[in-house]
């Protein structure tokens, strides 16, 4: 027992036991004191906690529970009365000084509808452009084959790589084939909408409808290569038609009378020619929806700022123009004070 502590230890730590279990009974029997406690408010009814005087204007009755209306009457009733209170004042302060995020919304919304006039008359020259093309292939198939111009100018022997398959081809029969080879890439491809284009004038999507899909093909209707095939049928009498131009710019008012199956020069010009029209009506078209958009924003803050719940929530003090106004006031009374008392004395010496 010398070894370990003696005697006294054991004393000690029988002591401590005794304690820890002493305590241990004393926090167990609070615990259940507390809880005998909390039940005894469960017999307190609680309807009776929040029954205050209605908030109603001119009302006696008492409030609902866990409200402070006794009907949804006198809640619109105070909420009415509030609105004719606050926003008068507030509808003042609006009209005192000139709104600066107003003032810019007007003039974007110029801006925009400037642009908007700008995106259609681009539309409209684009659409005379489209008929004078049509014009332009009408007078071409009026005019007949030339021999003299049969025979065209054969490039020298060079070679170039195609940008779409990358095969080597030569550099005379490159735009015949770079287009054969966009088609047929093209149409591994699919651009569908489920819904159909419906725009002013001519349309310029394939819209070809797709039952196993249900989906509107929205290819430019010109290049569509699945839809919309070339005619592999051309006569022999039929010409190029395309018109000859002088400095890559100038027209000389010439066509080109090579017969269309032979010309390579010109191949397929007037489907180019209508698919680079029909692109730029696609850009316009979006650009004046994006234009329409920004215009419906611009509009919705300025109906929004106005309003009788920005009003409600939101004032705006103005300290100089209060304080002047306030002057304004003064000087005002002063002046009908001093009138008022050179008045009385008028009248006191006239008595006299």
């Amino acid at each position: 027992m010398r070894r370990f502590g003696g005697s006294d230890l054991c004393e000690n730590k029988i002591c401590l036991n005794i304690n820890k279990q002493a305590n241990r009974s004393l926090s167990k029997s609070t615990k259940r004191k507390r809880k005998d406690s909390s039940s005894d408010g469960d017999h307190v009814s609680l309807p009776l906690l929040n029954r205050d005087h209605c908030y109603g204007p001119g009302c006696t009755q008492i409030a609902r529970y866990n409200s402070k209306y006794c009907s949804d009457k006198c809640g619109l009733s105070l909420a009415n009365a509030r609105i004719f209170h606050v926003l008068p004042p507030r509808l003042q302060e609006w009209a005192l000084s000139p709104c600066i995020a107003e003032e810019t919304n007007k003039k974007d919304l110029e801006v925009v509808r400037k642009e908007q006039l700008e995106v259609r008359d681009i539309l409209k020259e684009l659409d005379k452009r489209h008929k004078e093309l049509d014009k332009l292939l009408e007078k071409a198939k009026l005019l007949s084959v030339d021999v003299n111009q049969e025979v065209q100018d054969i490039d020298e022997e060079m070679s170039m790589h195609c940008v779409t398959c990358g095969h080597e081809i030569h550099t005379r029969t490159a735009v015949k084939h770079m287009e054969k080879c966009f088609n047929k890439y093209e149409s591994q491809s699919s651009f569908g909408s489920i819904y159909k284009t419906r725009i002013d004038g001519n349309n310029m999507f394939c819209d070809f409808y797709n039952s196993s899909q249900r989906t509107y093909c929205k290819r430019l209707r010109v290049l569509c290569p699945e839809h919309f095939k070339d005619s592999t049928v051309i006569s022999d009498t039929e010409v190029c038609g395309c018109p000859l131009v002088s400095n890559v710019f100038n027209l000389t008012g010439e066509f080109c009378r090579v017969p269309k199956k032979t010309c390579i020069k010109h191949y397929c010009w007037d489907k180019l020619r209508r698919a680079e029209i029909d692109m730029e009506r696609v850009r316009q078209w979006l650009k004046l929806d994006e234009l329409v958009e920004k215009e419906r924003q611009i509009r919705y803050r300025m109906s929004s700022r106005a309003g009788v719940l920005p009003l409600m929530l939101h004032s705006t003090y103005d300290h100089e123009l209060m304080e002047r106004l306030t002057a304004e006031a003064n000087n005002s009374q002063h002046q009908r004070e001093n009138n008022s008392c050179i008045s009385s004395k008028s009248t006191n010496v006239s008595d006299e």
